[in-house]
């Protein structure tokens, strides 16, 4: 596996960006992909480990090893064969995955010296379709059977996918007008070019899944008319309730929910115009949240021209390497990652991160939009309450949160009839729900969660609708002379005087 001793002699070169400041002057992808010899260097790295804890770390189990040996011995052929069979998108997860993989990488028991998967998965599915490798899959066999997967994202793609390899007609329901769910609208076009999202929905349309835009499930077509028209239902609509902030001035005017904020903006840039009543240049923006879709909210902010922008979280700030006594090995390690886009506002001198604010109200400016936003430091433990004689302001003309998500909407899940667990989740355990026939599969299910887990979940939740539905399809009679070939297209074969026919 790799090269004998090769994580001793050379070393891990990470993943390289642009430069921050010229990267935040356009919209283009920032990675900037290595030569192959580079990539097979680095695929060198991985050692024959006796337990290969990668594959545990990916929620997909993915075949780590495997395809990193196959790139340092230049079979990428065989490379996307392999990353293929556990990973319907690894385009997606290569850009927009934060690699638990190499959190638990054997090398990185010595902390920072994990193989670099991410950019290996990456580097082998560009090139195969830089080389036409990857191309439709129709099945060879119909079954006879319909299912509608609602929800275009990750989760309902990979559903789609699976299940219409099997034979069976599909029909993918999406209420945006365009597939990819929060890839397509809610990650901007600098992390992930949308053409990489929309030649994978062709690969779909290609191998027979039938995709309905513009479609919202419990209001254009009912529940009851779902089931009418489907032998089986599989329910991929993510969790899109955002976490609130209820204090004093949330309803001013220039407060808004980030997925507000990220699809109109996404949407502007897919129409070549500018951005619509959310704007950010020229204002002093306070982004609420210190996840990835508070980062993507700061890189859009430096992008437009924003005067100043601020990224508030609520918890403390982590320590700068990976606490042993929390999160050891192979556990994902909580310690601090400056993201790529306070990167960049920091570069042009516009980017400021805090850690434990809790904020108090918003603060009425000029024409009764927000015009300042009131904090404090917060306590480190739950319920993060105001730490007495900390308070203060700063300027605020936009303010987006990005607190995460609650749950999914709840309309359509009321409307199928399917229990729902503690959180508001829909309870499927085994990705079947309390109604027969309908599944569930992604954030709707699990909760909030990373893409790596919504293509694991289409994929687990295409398995098992497909037992069922073959379930329901009267199996053959066979007797003790019956062979699988008996039952395909040309029949049993034709004897001759009682003899069989001799194969060639």
């Amino acid at each position: 596996m790799g090269e004998l001793g090769g994580f001793l002699k050379i070393e891990r070169h990470n993943v390289a960006y642009r430069d921050p400041h010229e990267r935040a002057q356009d919209l283009r992808e920032f990675l900037v992909p290595k030569t192959v010899p580079e990539l097979q260097q680095q695929g060198a790295r991985c050692m024959e480990c006796g337990v290969p804890f990668c594959h545990n770390g990916c929620p997909l189990g993915n075949l780590i090893p495997d395809w990193n040996d196959l790139v340092y011995r230049d079979r990428w052929q065989d490379a996307i064969r392999q990353l293929h069979a556990t990973n319907n998108f690894p385009e997606f997860t290569g850009r927009l995955c934060p690699a638990p993989c190499e959190a638990s990488c054997v090398l990185e028991i010595n902390e920072g010296d994990a193989v670099t998967i991410k950019q290996i998965e990456n580097s082998i599915i560009d090139r195969a379709w830089a080389e036409g490798w990857v191309k439709p899959q129709p099945p060879s066999v119909e079954t006879g059977m319909s299912v509608a997967v609602v929800g275009a994202g990750p989760a309902g793609m990979a559903a789609a996918q699976q299940l219409r390899r099997a034979g069976h007609a599909v029909v993918l329901f999406e209420r945006d007008e365009a597939a990819g769910g929060l890839v397509r609208f809610g990650v901007p076009e600098f992390k992930i070019e949308k053409a990489t999202v929309e030649r994978r929905v062709q690969q779909l349309v290609a191998e027979g899944v039938e995709v309905r835009y513009g479609v919202e499930v419990g209001r254009d077509v009912t529940p009851d008319e779902l089931r009418a028209q489907f032998d089986a239902v599989v329910l991929c609509t993510g969790s899109r309730a955002p976490r609130d902030l209820p204090v004093p001035g949330r309803e001013l005017d220039g407060v808004h929910f980030a997925m507000d904020y990220l699809y109109e903006r996404q949407r502007a840039v897919d129409n070549g115009r500018e951005a619509g009543s959310i704007r950010a240049d020229g204002k002093h923006v306070i982004v609420i949240g210190g996840g990835d879709t508070g980062a993507d909210c700061v890189a859009n902010a430096t992008r437009e021209g924003a005067a100043s922008v601020v990224q508030l979280e609520l918890l403390p700030e982590p320590p700068p390497r990976r606490p042993d006594d929390r999160t050891p090995w192979p556990l994902w390690p909580a310690k601090f990652r400056l993201s790529y886009a306070m990167e960049e506002a920091r570069a042009l001198g516009k980017g400021v991160q805090s850690f434990s604010v809790v904020t108090t109200h918003f603060e009425p400016g000029e024409d009764g939009k927000v015009g300042a936003l009131h904090y404090a430091h917060a306590h480190d433990a739950p319920s993060f309450a105001p730490v007495e004689g900390t308070e203060d302001s700063m300027p605020a003309q936009l303010v987006l949160l990005a607190m995460g998500f609650l749950h999914p909407e709840q309309a359509l899940l009321d409307g199928m009839g399917v229990a729902k667990d503690a959180r508001n989740d829909i309870a499927a355990p085994v990705y079947e729900t309390s109604q027969q026939g309908v599944f569930a599969a992604g954030d709707a299910r699990r909760g909030q969660s990373l893409i790596v887990w919504a293509i694991n979940e289409g994929r687990q939740a295409a398995r098992m609708a497909d037992r069922y539905l073959r379930s329901l399809a009267p199996a053959p009679v066979e007797s003790g002379n019956v062979h699988d070939a008996d039952f395909g297209p040309e029949g049993p074969p034709q004897h001759v005087s009682g003899a069989l026919v001799a194969e060639e």
